[in-house]
């Protein structure tokens, strides 16, 4: 540990990667080791964006489940989701430091489970089994595969404080991993929809010209019809875009464990938690800066969650844009690709508070044209360039915000050690949580609606709903989140503060230990 802590105090000297030091005698971050830590983060953009765009539409569509049912087993595996991040989250927090580090095992050792029930996830058992047999299977495998989810991304995103380097170099590393995750998502979702997409459009053409219905019922008086080889092969191409997924999440763990090296944290020692859960939590929660960040996350996070969630369900059945879907997620990934760079720069330049403002605020016109507009490829592709660069934001400043609250609290609170994880458990949870609450209200307003599977034309009161869903509703939540961003009391001066705080903290705790 002493010599852990001369290497980061040390003036003048360089880190293993060879990098020189900043001004302040603190080693900066080595590229390569940014790089192999954003690309750690894939594994949850591509298997998380791919369920949220496509997971309603799957089990409404494909399998052919009722929507109380689709929507029992979206909210149910969500909320399940939820209350495992916190529990994870303690359990690491928990763990003993090992010869290969203290967060690296939980990632190594829950991805081979997770690609499996990944894969298992968008298998469609035999057509014969019942309603009830179904929301069995698909409840329990999605129960289980969010918990492995969980096991590795709690961790994970933990590490963000345990890279080794400043301030700047942490915020340096989330926009890496920010930008490889929107990257990450673009080629989930990209994947997902060009293999699966064009059997979604050979379906609503068959089943226009098969009297307006595409069911099990039906196929089953002609298994030898058009209908059965088109449902068929669609949920082939599920499952065969499921294995394609699964082989990159196990390579962006490959990356992540051999390229990352746990270092100490600003103020950590990085070992077990002595604190009670309990304890844990109330203290936690008790932080201002904190409980305000995640209250905005979770509305804002809903707003987009909400939309992206019933996005192709939407553009099949209101916008009339079925089997075009894929190629305006893939306009949407693009365009938040290529501004993350311009939103690093903004918010080092105006301050974070402002870039989440001014981000955010983008998507709102957004959503007004495109509950307006019908059967216009062109206006929905322009349109996603606004939508693309504030889902940029959202991928970056909550991210990027919540080390400077849990720096502030390590401040308020020095006995308080080793909870990192319970801090990112318990964003994650938030991010999972509101993701969970808007997918089930949308599925369940389309079972009150009178939505049923199988059917090619909705009745008008599911396209109302469509269109309620896609934009009065996330404005709404939207602008609730941005009211309570308002409140959020650490801007430019208090980081620097802190910041300055930190460091006068952490050379007194070097000498100690």
């Amino acid at each position: 540990m002493q010599s852990a802590c001369q290497t980061d105090a040390a003036p003048g000297g360089s880190d293993s990667g060879g990098r020189k030091l900043e001004g302040q005698g603190k080693p900066r971050l080595p590229t390569f080791r940014k790089i192999c830590y954003a690309l750690g983060g894939a594994p949850y953009q591509l298997t998380g964006n791919a369920i949220s765009f496509f997971l309603q539409i799957f089990l409404l569509d494909v399998v052919q489940l009722d929507p109380f049912w689709a929507s029992s087993v979206i909210f149910i595996g969500r909320a399940w989701d939820s209350v495992s991040d916190p529990l994870v989250g303690f359990l690491v927090s928990r763990s003993p430091r090992r010869k290969c580090g203290k967060l690296i095992p939980w990632v190594l050792g829950s991805t081979p489970f997770g690609v499996l029930l990944y894969c298992l996830l968008w298998f469609t058992p035999s057509g014969t089994l019942s309603t009830s047999w179904k929301f069995f299977w698909y409840l329990t495998t999605y129960c289980f595969f969010q918990t492995c989810l969980s096991c590795y991304h709690v961790p994970y995103t933990s590490m963000t404080m345990f890279l080794g380097g400043s301030q700047s170099d942490r915020d340096s590393a989330t926009a890496y991993r920010m930008g490889m995750e929107v990257l990450s998502t673009l080629v989930g979702t990209s994947l997902q929809g060009l293999i699966v997409g064009k059997y979604h459009a050979s379906m609503t053409l068959n089943c226009q010209g098969f009297n307006g219905s595409l069911s099990n019922e039906t196929m089953g008086n002609n298994s030898t019809s058009p209908l059965t080889d088109t449902l068929e092969n669609t949920r082939m191409a599920y499952l065969t875009a499921a294995m394609v997924i699964g082989s990159l999440y196990c390579f962006s763990c490959a990356v992540l464990v051999l390229g990352v090296k746990e270092q100490h944290g600003p103020l950590s020692i990085l070992d077990q938690s002595r604190l009670p859960f309990v304890y844990s939590l109330f203290t936690i929660m008790g932080h201002r800066p904190y409980t305000l960040l995640l209250s905005g996350f979770l509305f804002v996070s809903m707003a987009f969650q909400m939309a992206q969630g019933i996005f192709a369900f939407f553009c099949t059945h209101a916008a009339g844009l079925a089997g075009s879907f894929q190629y305006l997620v893939l306009i949407l990934l693009v365009v938040a690709s290529l501004s993350i760079p311009f939103w690093q720069w903004f918010l080092v330049k105006f301050g974070k508070k402002t870039a989440v403002f001014v981000g955010l605020s983008l998507i709102i016109p957004a959503f007004i044209i495109l509950v307006q507009v019908t059967h216009n490829f062109l206006t929905f592709a322009l349109t996603m360039i606004l939508v693309g660069c504030s889902t940029a934001v959202l991928f970056l400043l909550p991210w990027s915000m919540l080390p400077d609250a849990m720096d502030d609290f390590q401040l308020k609170n020095p006995s308080c050690q080793n909870l990192e994880a319970f801090f990112y458990s318990f964003y994650i949870f938030v991010n999972k949580f509101g993701g969970g609450l808007a997918l089930g209200i949308s599925t369940m307003s389309l079972h009150f609606a009178g939505y049923q599977a199988g059917n090619c034309e909705p009745n008008p009161m599911v396209k109302l709903i469509l269109r309620v869903l896609m934009a009065p509703v996330p404005i709404t939540l939207l602008i609730i989140g941005l009211t309570i961003f308002c409140f959020y009391p650490i801007d430019e001066e208090k980081r620097k503060e802190n910041r300055a705080k930190m460091e006068a903290a952490k050379d007194p705790l070097c000498q100690q230990l």
